[in-house]
């Protein structure tokens, strides 16, 4: 393994990270598989929707109560928001729950596309690093409010490849490279990835991280496929730092032509 790859970490708000495999917990159809999941991923980071545990009973079982602490880092998120007040509220919360600083914010613009609010968002995200938060923003491939998140401080970016769950993958990329080329922060693939290669191809593109759930949570073997995603990611990764050939226009032979036989 060269130098550059062996030295390679995503380290995120000072946090160094083993994986580069972000994962969620919802729709798994039993804790079993989902622990299962999370296992074969070797991610680091797992992400829970505070507002869709059930905290009224303090007895009752929740999905934080599946995941192993003491390997994974727990990731309260703002998901099934709205207002840049119920994603304060929601933020607030899960701080209280988990004892984390930590919040992936999302504010969804509608329920059927499921797609990021920007302005809710910037407002949200300014709020929150205000009352000392360490926040990773779900965006859509935005580069002008990338950039502006960033400036406010916070920890990372996350565009969406597709809409949340539709396994699209990364219709279009063009954004995408933007926001990477001009990143000061971690950027995190985030929605609509299907498939292995297509986070391999986030990867290629210059992107740190990829968060997968649906993808891994709905196959028919969440934890193979889980095992699939981190060996596209760890491929897609050694492939950028390795870096790719050059596009050519025309072909070129892969033999020199010097001393051929005529």
């Amino acid at each position: 393994m060269s130098r550059t790859v062996a030295h390679d970490q995503l380290v995120i708000a000072g946090k160094p990270l083993r994986s580069r495999l972000m994962l969620g917990t919802g729709k798994y159809r039993t804790s079993d598989e989902m622990v299962a999941a999370l296992d074969s991923s070797g991610a680091d980071i797992v992400t829970v929707a505070i507002r869709r545990l059930d905290l009224d009973d303090p007895s009752a079982r929740t999905l934080l109560d599946e995941i192993d602490w003491s390997r994974y880092t727990v990731l309260p998120n703002t998901a099934g928001c709205y207002t840049v007040e119920d994603a304060v509220r929601i933020a607030r919360l899960g701080r209280a729950v988990t004892g984390s600083t930590w919040v992936k914010l999302e504010v969804i613009s509608d329920a059927k596309y499921l797609l990021p609010d920007p302005v809710g968002t910037y407002e949200a995200a300014r709020i929150l690093i205000d009352e000392g938060f360490i926040v990773l923003p779900y965006i859509n491939d935005d580069p002008a409010l990338a950039r502006r998140l960033q400036e406010i401080g916070t920890a990372t970016v996350m565009p969406l490849a597709s809409p949340i769950g539709s396994g699209q993958g990364i219709p279009y990329f063009g954004q995408i490279k933007v926001i990477i080329e001009e990143a000061s922060v971690p950027v995190v693939i985030d929605a609509g990835i299907g498939v292995p290669s297509e986070a391999a191809l986030a990867m290629e593109l210059g992107a740190d991280a990829c968060l997968v759930n649906t993808a891994i949570a709905q196959a028919r073997d969440p934890a193979e496929m889980a095992r699939a995603f981190r060996l596209g990611i760890e491929a897609g990764r050694v492939a950028y730092l390795a870096g790719r050939m050059p596009r050519r226009a025309y072909a070129s032979a892969s033999s020199p032509g010097e001393g051929m036989i005529e």
